[in-house]
């Protein structure tokens, strides 16, 4: 294990404290992302210098893990969420009482198995999300996170260019349950759940015009943006669209720029929802799953060229 010294991605006031008191222990994952966070119990109370540690760690490896979080609860999770930044409820699927939780719940049809980053298709997505194990499985259910800073910047050249001047559609309305009208394996449970589960979801339709190339607003980085809810490239046609898509999709998702994390309980994973993609893997049949997922607010993504993120929904008219 390696105490954390790179803090290269933090204001200098931020480095200042992160560099304060004693070093958290950081043992990476994996080449390009991913990395455990050892000797420290979550809380919203946690001393700045200890939060600044934590941040600047998720800075770096993109995606951290933390075992043994057992003592965290509703509140103290949302507690600790609110460090980061403001949080907010997801914008169409109800949050349990009294909370601001996205809660995915196997039974009901929460299963996010398809590559994407959280809420693009609002203008305004989150910039980090809290994971709590609530409920697994016996064995499966495992999540996987991609590094989108990495793919970009192993793109070559010519394809670095092209896609800083592609901007993207996204919408809500992809459809989870897609690969699965076919797949005789999927029960007649997570069938239904997965339709109930998407009448929610799309209960309101909310779309965002968004840079395939956008510069993190904390380390300057530069990231591709897509995922299952990027619907068409602006300007191209459909099957011009697709193509690209599938192109850069595939290069976001390449084995090197992942890291897989095998869910034990009381374990929480942070990501840094402007740097990553994740797919959360659906392999576990009828067993239950439940997480629940803190999301902090972000900003609109900035392109290349300074432009920023567009708000295409419609607005429904105010009542009379």
């Amino acid at each position: 294990m390696n105490a954390i010294t790179n803090v290269r991605h933090l204001s200098p006031a931020a480095a200042a404290d992160a560099a304060a008191g004693a070093a958290l222990h950081i043992e990476p994952l994996a080449g390009r992302i991913g990395a455990v966070v050892h000797g420290v119990s979550l809380s919203g109370a946690l001393e700045p210098a200890l939060f600044a540690q934590i941040k600047a760690a998720l800075l770096q490896h993109r995606v951290i893990f933390f075992r043994g979080q057992q003592h965290l609860d509703d509140a103290s999770h949302q507690a600790f969420g609110r460090l980061f930044g403001e949080i907010e409820a997801h914008p169409t699927v109800p949050a349990p009482d009294g909370t601001a939780f996205l809660e995915l719940n196997s039974q009901h049809g929460g299963r996010a198995d398809s590559w994407h980053t959280d809420v693009t298709f609002k203008a305004v997505f989150p910039k980090v999300c809290v994971l709590r194990a609530v409920t697994l499985p016996g064995h499966g259910g495992d999540t996987v996170w991609a590094n989108t800073v990495a793919a970009y910047e192993s793109l070559p050249a010519p394809l670095q260019q092209l896609a800083e001047q592609l901007w993207a559609v996204h919408g809500n309305d992809y459809d989870y349950a897609e690969n699965f009208r076919q797949n005789t394996t999927a029960s007649q449970s997570e069938t239904q759940g997965r339709a109930s589960y998407r009448k929610v979801f799309t209960s309101k339709t909310i779309e965002s015009e968004q840079p395939l190339v956008h510069v993190h607003a904390e380390t300057g980085e530069k990231a591709l943006l897509l995922g299952h809810f990027a619907k068409r490239i602006k300007g191209l046609r459909s099957n011009e669209s697709a193509a690209l898509l599938q192109l850069f999709h595939e290069r976001i998702v390449r084995l090197e720029n992942t890291v897989r994390w095998h869910w034990q309980p009381g374990d929480v994973a942070i990501w840094d929802n402007r740097a990553t993609q994740h797919y959360a893997i659906n392999d576990y049949a009828d067993a239950h799953r439940v997480m629940r997922r803190v999301t902090v607010t972000g900003d609109v993504a900035t392109a290349v060229d300074g432009r920023t993120s567009v708000d295409l929904t419609v607005r429904e008219p105010a009542a009379a």
